[in-house]
């Protein structure tokens, strides 16, 4: 889900005073709580794993989520369909802030076949998957994501939402992943979470 939102639409900019003293911006990740749950809702509806066929049915539920994803009124707003195959691939490239080899880049291209423009709904959904799936972009935006994903699981809450005012926390637990290569074990982040006070406090006083 995060990396769908960043390829389509790039990064939003936060505040932060971490370490301080002032503030400064950063890149945060674009996608919000509000959207995360329902389309992570519509992507595992009916998937029970180990259940027989639930692989069959998360890649169905993928490519029926990406498909509605390109014809929502914010996409098609940002993409034009006359934009020819190579634009638009540029453009969600560009979004997404990563460079992919001639090969890959041709092949996001080559999901429209013989085509001039980018009408075709299934090709702009198979695109923005590929480019969301591509192994370099995902390894680049691991620990964006998975930071995020904290905030959503166990606070389920947004980054910058009360009680926190903007993206300090955020900018914190993503140095500290970095710092550990990724390792959120060595980081102590999951642990951080779940014996947090405002954690706790979903279950009682």
């Amino acid at each position: 889900m995060e990396r769908m939102y960043k390829v389509a639409y790039g990064d939003a900019t936060g505040t932060s005073t971490f370490p301080g003293p002032g503030s400064h911006q950063l890149a945060v990740p674009i996608i919000r709580r509000s959207e995360f749950v329902p389309d992570s809702f519509q992507i595992s509806n009916g998937v029970i794993i180990g259940q027989p066929g639930a692989l069959q049915l998360l890649a169905a539920n993928k490519v029926a989520f990406a498909n509605d994803f390109v014809t929502r009124t914010r996409f098609t707003t940002a993409y034009a369909t006359s934009l020819t195959p190579a634009q638009f691939v540029d453009a969600l490239i560009a979004k997404a802030g990563f460079t992919p080899t001639p090969a890959e880049r041709q092949a996001f291209i080559d999901e429209f076949g013989s085509a001039t423009n980018t009408t075709d709904t299934a090709a702009r959904a198979r695109t923005v998957r590929a480019i969301a799936e591509n192994g370099t972009f995902s390894q680049l935006e691991k620990n964006n994501a998975f930071v995020l994903m904290q905030y959503f699981g166990y606070l389920r809450r947004d980054p910058n939402t009360d009680p926190d005012t903007d993206y300090t926390g955020y900018d914190f637990w993503l140095g500290k992943l970095n710092q550990f290569n990724g390792n959120f074990v060595n980081a102590e982040m999951v642990k951080a979470f779940i014996i947090s006070g405002e954690y706790r406090h979903r279950f009682g006083p």
